[in-house]
């Protein structure tokens, strides 16, 4: 089984650094969209737990204290297209009902590995959608809302300045070394190797 650290490492690493690029590095200007949701703050705290449980607080802060699931939300109403933003909705009360027919409790309620199991299962749901999905359609809701959790979390101060080690920029130029186990380095213009 992967560390959490190894399993973030090879996830920032096989999305380019940050994931949800195609939505963030598109401007969020989106002249087709007409969907809106107001988020309520049950929305943002079942959000917040989601994304805590896919990126839960260690020696580090986890993707709650980084306030993620309010990013989410504004991803989702700024970026995302009509069918992906139904998608996500239709995910939150997705996630509650899997919940009540795998514990008999909603998300909220669950304990730490209850939560885990679900999304574990969601996930594998998620994968098998991507492999038959058709062009047109919009990504499985847990694709996204990881997606989002890591985005969110190492965009924020805490996955910048905690979960990673900081060089701030504009700075000197130095040769830092690195040790396996080490924290990666963040630094927006030097290549993580």
């Amino acid at each position: 089984m992967l560390s959490r650290r190894e399993a973030l490492g090879r996830i920032i690493a096989a999305m380019g650094g940050i994931a949800g690029a195609e939505y963030l590095l598109a401007g969020c200007a989106r002249l087709d969209k007409t969907r809106r949701t107001e988020f309520t703050a049950d929305d943002v705290a079942l959000l917040d737990e989601i994304a805590e449980t896919i990126i839960p607080a260690t020696d580090t802060p986890g993707a709650r204290a980084a306030g993620v699931g309010a990013f989410m939300t504004k991803v989702v109403n700024d970026c995302y297209d009509d069918a992906t933003h139904r998608a996500f909705e239709r995910g939150l009360e997705a996630i509650d009902d899997a919940s009540m027919d795998h514990h008999g409790k909603p998300f909220m309620a669950s304990a730490p590995a209850e939560r885990t199991a679900l999304l574990d299962a969601i996930d594998r749901q998620a994968r098998a959608h991507a492999k038959a999905r058709k062009p047109d359609e919009p990504a499985h809701y847990f694709h996204l809302m990881r997606e989002l959790t890591v985005a969110g979390y190492f965009s924020s101060e805490i996955g910048v300045t905690k979960a990673l080690r900081y060089v701030e920029s504009p700075g000197a130029y130095r040769d830092e070394p690195y040790a396996k186990g080490d924290r990666l380095w963040y630094n927006p213009t030097r290549r993580i190797v």
